[in-house]
């Protein structure tokens, strides 16, 4: 894992001390993000070069899977199976919702996110149509933080709008996520669904994670089996009809397309929003932090002020 264990110092580790020389590089995230499988490929990168054992060794890397047959059809049995829970599917807005990332990284850094994000979305309800599932749809970005710019439109305003809008019935799909965690079962399910209720959406559900869904876990071996032959091979994938939007490769070769010159990744641009929004109470919320702090300076330097007149500070003489 890039941010727990095992870390992924402590897999190389293992590998080196299993003697492994061939690898397939399958990140666990459906869609490419220089921000996401990008950055693990960018850790790899650096490993590969500075470790003597590394530096040659064969390798390829399956840099998103959004496209695959089996993870589409695992995500539209869940789906389908969670819209005949409703009393009126047919009346079901389905609302997917993605991870977000800041819109620098698409616009300045040719991150391929959105793109691959909104073409699996589409492959999803093609074929649901093939089940001759019609709902509305809409996708969303969910999880930003700071007074930043991010990918829009952004889950909570879409949730609210769409309640202005007099939709009743709502089936969240996480779309960027494969497994269980906060996102999901906190800011999915408490916060979102929250929002949703007092918006006006009477009813309520969320498609779960794929976790170890065979039909998916399934799709993930045959992909790893299909790219063995091109371990260490330059190449291009053409084991799917539709090609995905990043070629399958070396984690060099993946990373040159996006990078060549392997930059740090844009700082977001900052964006002030007027009103009571996320950006406004964050900076208003650093403006009260500094301001109480310049106030306690003060009462403790000059002995004066109204924590010492309320007699909670003593008083100097």
């Amino acid at each position: 894992m890039r941010y727990w264990h095992p870390f992924t110092e402590e897999a190389i580790e293992r590998i080196k001390r299993d003697g492994i020389t061939k690898l397939v590089v399958l990140p666990l995230y459906p869609q490419f993000s220089i921000s996401t499988s990008g950055s693990s490929l960018r850790l790899l990168e650096s490993i590969f070069r500075e470790d003597e054992y590394l530096v040659n060794m064969q390798h390829t890397v399956i840099p998103s899977w959004y496209q695959r047959e089996g993870y589409i059809k695992a995500m539209a049995d869940l789906m389908e199976k969670e819209l005949n829970m409703f009393e009126r599917p047919e009346e079901v807005m389905i609302f997917f919702s993605a991870h977000g990332v800041p819109l620098a990284y698409v616009e300045e850094a040719g991150d391929p996110y959105k793109a691959e994000m909104e073409e699996c979305v589409d492959l999803i309800m093609e074929e649901l149509e093939k089940r001759r599932v019609h709902n509305a749809y809409t996708l969303a970005y969910q999880s930003r933080v700071g007074p930043v710019e991010w990918l829009k439109p952004y889950t909570d305003e879409t949730i609210i709008e769409l309640g202005k809008k007099g939709v009743k019935s709502l089936l969240a799909v996480p779309i960027s996520f494969v497994s269980e965690h906060i996102e999901t079962l906190e800011e999915i399910d408490v916060e979102y669904k929250e929002l949703a209720l007092e918006s006006g959406i009477q009813n309520w559900a969320r498609v779960p994670a794929l976790g170890v869904e065979p039909t998916f876990i399934s799709d993930l071996a045959d992909a790893v089996i299909e790219s063995l032959p091109y371990v260490g091979a330059m190449a291009v994938s053409n084991l799917e009809a539709r090609q995905s939007l990043v070629p399958l490769g070396s984690v060099e070769e993946l990373l040159a397309a996006y990078d060549s010159q392997r930059r740090e990744l844009p700082p977001p641009v900052t964006v002030w929003e007027w009103g009571w929004t996320r950006s406004a109470e964050t900076w208003n919320g650093r403006a009260a932090m500094l301001a109480v702090l310049v106030l306690l300076v003060l009462e403790v330097t000059t002995g004066e002020g109204f924590l010492h007149q309320w007699g909670i500070l003593p008083l100097f003489r």
